[in-house]
C-alpha cells in the first residue's frame, strides 16, 4: 500500500512509524513544508499521566519521550497577588523541538525519511497514494480541498493569545490574572526543560483592543507584556518564536474521511491549550488509525471509517 501524509508534527510523523512498524513493505511518503528544525510555540504539555497511554501500545517510544519530561502534580491560580495551588492535578512537559527530534528519530529507524521543505499545493499532487493522510494542522490543505464532503467548520474563540517562551523556571502549571492600564491579561506558563518555560500571555477582546496589539509591532507587544508580568517573571525577558497574536481556531468535521482521505490530529479537531490535550489526542488519533487499518487489510475506505466510528465513540467519552 502506499500512503501520503501531509505534515510532520507528532501526528504525522508518528503516524508514518506506526504503519511501517506494522508493515514495513508500507511505502509511506510524509511531506513537511517547513524544514525539520522549524517549529512554532516552545513547550508542549500532556495533562493528567503524561503520556501513558503509550505504554501499552509502544513501550520504545513512550522510554524515547520520558526521560525529556517535566512532571508537576498540582497546578497554581494567581490572582489578585494570592497564589492557589490544587493538588493532585498530573501534568508533564517536553519541548515541541525535543519531542519532534525524539519521533523524527523514531520514523527514520523504520525507514521513512520525511521530505522537508516540500510545499504541496493540491491534494492532486499526491494522486498515486492509496490513502492520503492530512495531518497538516489546523489550517490543513486536505481538509479546506475537501470542505464540502467532510462538513468541515472553523470558528475563532473571542480571546486573543501570544506565545512566548522565558529563561524563568515555573515549578508547576500556572495561571496568573493580571491588570494592566489597557484591561485584564492572563498567562498560561509552564517550564518545559530545566531551564526554558512556556509564557502564553490571553486577553480579552476588549482589552486587546484598547491595548492596540492588532497594530503594534511584534517586540513592542512583547515589551508591553514584560511590563505586565514583570514580578511574575523575575526580570526576565520574554523570548518570540512568531509570537504573533491569534484567535484560537475551533477546528470540527461532521465526517473523518472521504474516499481515501482522511484527517488526523488538529487537522480533524483542535483542543484548546488550557487543557493540555492537543498533542495526545493527535498521537491517539495515529495510532487508532493504524490499527483501523491494519483490521481491514486491503480495504482502506472500510478502515476509514472504522476509524471515525471507533475514535469519534472513544473521544465522545472524553
Amino acid at each position: 500500500m502506499k500512503v501520503a501524509i501531509l505534515g510532520a508534527g507528532p501526528a504525522g510523523l508518528y503516524l508514518a512509524y506506526l504503519l511501517k512498524r506494522r508493515r514495513p513493505e508500507t511505502q509511506v511518503r510524509l511531506v513537511e513544508q517547513n524544514r525539520a528544525d522549524s517549529t512554532f510555540g516552545f513547550g508542549v504539555v500532556f495533562s493528567d499521566r503524561a503520556l501513558e497511554f503509550l505504554k501499552d501500545d509502544d513501550a520504545g517510544t513512550y522510554d524515547a519521550i520520558a526521560p525529556h519530561l517535566e512532571v508537576w502534580r498540582d497546578i497554581a491560580i494567581v490572582h489578585r497577588g494570592e497564589r492557589i495551588a490544587i493538588d493532585g492535578v498530573g501534568f508533564a512537559a517536553v519541548g515541541r523541538l525535543q519531542l519532534l527530534a525524539v519521533l523524527q528519530q523514531r520514523a527514520r529507524s523504520v525507514g521513512v525519511e520525511p521530505e522537508y521543505a516540500r510545499r504541496i499545493e493540491r491534494i492532486e499532487e499526491l494522486v498515486g497514494a492509496d490513502l492520503i493522510v492530512g495531518a497538516d494542522g489546523a489550517n490543513s490543505l486536505v481538509r479546506q480541498s475537501l470542505a464540502p464532503e467532510l462538513g468541515a467548520g472553523v470558528s475563532h474563540l473571542g480571546n486573543w493569545f501570544a506565545w512566548f517562551g522565558t529563561t524563568k523556571r515555573f515549578e508547576t502549571l500556572t495561571q496568573t490574572f493580571r491588570t494592566a492600564e489597557f484591561g485584564y491579561c492572563n498567562a498560561h506558563h509552564y517550564r518545559y526543560a530545566d531551564d526554558m518555560s512556556t509564557f502564553i500571555v490571553e486577553l480579552d477582546a476588549a482589552s486587546f483592543e484598547r491595548a492596540g496589539f492588532g497594530q503594534m509591532r511584534e517586540a513592542a507587544a512583547k515589551q508591553i507584556c514584560e511590563r505586565v508580568f514583570a514580578e511574575d517573571l523575575e526580570g526576565r525577558p520574554l523570548v518570540s518564536n512568531r509570537s504573533i497574536w491569534r484567535q484560537f481556531p475551533t477546528v470540527r468535521n461532521a465526517r473523518w474521511s472521504h474516499g481515501k482521505c482522511v484527517l488526523i490530529g488538529d487537522a480533524l479537531h483542535t483542543a484548546h491549550f488550557s487543557i493540555g490535550s492537543g498533542t495526545r489526542l493527535a498521537m491517539e488519533d495515529a495510532i487508532a488509525l493504524d490499527r483501523a487499518l491494519a483490521e481491514h487489510p486491503g480495504d482502506v475506505r472500510e478502515a476509514l471509517q472504522s476509524f471515525g466510528r471507533r475514535r469519534g465513540s472513544e473521544r465522545a467519552l472524553v
